[in-house]
């Protein structure tokens, strides 16, 4: 057992698993914050001569599914 401010007492492995899912959520969030930072702004000509090019995506969701990897890695 630990004892945590306040009086509380905790066994071990739950504030070994209390500490693991807090980095979790803070690695989370600075990986999210890191991805917003490099992707490189677009302004809203750029961006309609990017669909005139291009076209704009499909509605349809079921077609693609994106999911990021642990290494950050693409699925579809």
């Amino acid at each position: 057992m630990a004892l945590l401010p306040g009086g509380y007492f905790v066994e071990i492995q739950e504030l070994k698993a209390l500490i693991k899912e807090s980095v979790r959520e803070v690695i989370r969030e600075e990986r999210l914050s890191l991805c917003q930072a490099l992707i490189p702004y677009v302004s809203d000509e750029e961006q309609q001569e990017i669909e005139a090019e291009f076209g704009l995506p499909d509605d349809d969701e079921d077609e693609w599914v994106h999911r990021i990897g642990a290494r950050g890695d693409i699925y579809k």
